[in-house]
């Protein structure tokens, strides 16, 4: 090796005693074997390969990276909370990894276990089906800290920000209910979901309070995406050409749902009332304006920035719980009407 080529993988490679592949990865900040850290970052310091900054980086095993492992990156809720979560990280010296996991527990989990090899110095997650006894302990065996949007069993040592989708719920009936409405539809995202489960126990509870009987015909099991929720309510209808007013357990759904009444030649709010949820940027700009309940996604994207920040600056301590309270925001497809 001459002084003017310099150090290559090749010759760190050699030095260290491992393979090309290894030192890569380890350049790359990928996971690895901590003895084969310890000797590609001595060989390249030996060699002069490494900038102090990066090898005290690998020295230290601090990545100043932080990830979001979330079910949906196009979810325009996650996205809202991406915008809050940033800006707070950056601030202090982080960057942001997206993960979509598409909700599948083994990805969690997966992403959950690697942080034993610390490829990032913290993590948010959203899981989408909850957090599971495989969850509860990938976290306790975690090397980084953690911050869980969403419910989380009672006792689980983790912070965890989250909100409450029965209010939430509840919220939406009672308006519907205030407007004169009855037969009042209900299109949920999976049931085996954490949001699909407590939204469908929601709407039994709200009817139940509002004096309203229970009508399986106007219940409508989808997905949360806006095909599904077109297909939801053009199964709905059908059943129940009646139906005067329809609950959807997200802004996607609702925008579906508000596509098929427009191409029935059913006027909205005049024939039928459209309630969303989550009140993403796209309710204000729906046609109609969709009335929706805020879970406050910005708000909870924010908080949880937060504690895990305070998390990788202060160390560790007793786990806390934020919760958000949600919020019912009215607009023209359920009065007619826009908010000033």
């Amino acid at each position: 090796m001459s002084v003017a080529e310099g150090p290559t993988i090749n010759t760190i490679a050699e030095r260290a005693g491992v393979s090309i592949a290894s030192v890569s990865r380890v350049l790359n900040g990928l996971p690895t074997r901590e003895e084969t850290v310890r000797r590609v970052l001595r060989a390249a310091e030996d060699l002069g390969y490494v900038p102090n900054s990066v090898a005290r980086s690998l020295r230290n095993r601090r990545t100043d990276q932080v990830a979001f492992a979330m079910a949906d990156i196009g979810n325009p809720v996650y996205l809202a909370m991406v915008r809050e979560i940033q800006p707070v990280l950056k601030a202090a010296g982080y960057r942001l990894l997206l993960h979509s996991t598409d909700a599948d527990v083994a990805d969690e989990l997966d992403v959950l276990r690697g942080l034993r090899e610390r490829y990032v110095d913290g993590l948010i997650m959203s899981p989408l089906r909850g957090v599971t006894e495989d969850h509860v302990a990938a976290i306790a065996a975690a090397r980084a800290p953690v911050v869980v949007i969403g419910s989380v069993p009672e006792g689980t040592p983790v912070d965890n920000v989250r909100t409450d989708s029965r209010t939430g719920v509840r919220l939406a009936l009672d308006h519907l209910h205030a407007l004169g409405r009855r037969r009042i539809g209900f299109l949920n995202g999976p049931l085996d979901t954490v949001p699909g489960g407590a939204r469908a126990a929601a709407y039994r509870e709200a009817l139940d309070a509002l004096g309203l009987p229970y009508d399986g015909d106007l219940v409508e099991v989808g997905d949360f995406y806006r095909q599904d929720g077109a297909r939801a309510a053009r199964a709905l209808l059908g059943r129940a050409p009646d139906v005067d007013a329809l609950m959807c357990a997200n802004d996607l759904i609702a925008l579906g749902a508000l596509d098929v009444l427009r191409r029935a030649g059913r006027e909205v709010p005049g024939d039928v009332a459209v309630v969303g949820m989550d009140d993403t940027d796209l309710a204000s700009v729906a046609w109609p304006t969709l009335t929706s309940v805020s879970l406050g996604s910005a708000e909870r994207g924010r908080a949880a920035a937060r504690l895990l920040l305070d998390r990788l600056e202060n160390g560790p301590r007793e786990p806390r719980v934020v919760v958000v309270e949600p919020s019912l925001t009215v607009r023209a497809s359920t009065t007619g009407v826009d908010p000033e």
